[in-house]
């Protein structure tokens, strides 16, 4: 019988979050086109972009955060890898771009949604790639700057 746990079901929820803000980002931006030629189309995408993709994206970051929350829990150290860094930068940016998204969509100007899109493809990038990224080594503990307890007592 399979062992599954809490981890594994808030990592599937963060990769169908994942994919249906980034699959939607694409759908909004193609339909764009066909927002500017028809008027009863006018605030299509800003509507489609605030209740699908930002809601995606927004899932996404707080099924991530639990990841890592469950992650440390258990006693790893998810920070000693290189590509979470660059990733955490990417997911910021691709927050607030998605988040700006919408008003910018509503005054028919493209710029930030597609920096959503291209931040959102540089973070699948980065972690589909995590290996190249390397880690970072820990300083292992020595022993002759820990405190034992034990008290010692001057030679007077």
């Amino acid at each position: 019988m399979p062992d599954f746990t809490v981890y594994y079901f808030v990592k599937w929820l963060h990769l169908v979050a994942l994919a249906m803000g980034g699959g939607s980002a694409m759908v909004v931006l193609v339909l764009t086109g066909f927002e500017a030629s028809r008027e009863d189309l006018r605030g299509m995408t800003s509507l489609l972009w605030k209740r699908t993709t930002a809601w995606a994206f927004r899932l996404a970051v707080v099924a991530g955060i639990c990841l890592l929350v469950l992650r440390m829990r258990d006693g790893d150290h998810p920070f000693d890898a290189v590509y979470l860094h660059w990733k955490m930068v990417l997911v910021v940016l691709l927050l607030a771009c998605s988040e700006m998204s919408g008003k910018s969509l509503l005054k028919s100007r493209y710029g930030l949604p597609m920096l959503a899109l291209l931040f959102f493809l540089a973070t699948t990038f980065v972690s589909v790639n995590h290996d190249a990224f390397g880690t970072r080594r820990r300083a292992e503990p020595s022993g002759g700057g820990q405190f034992t307890g034990a008290v010692q007592q001057g030679s007077n």
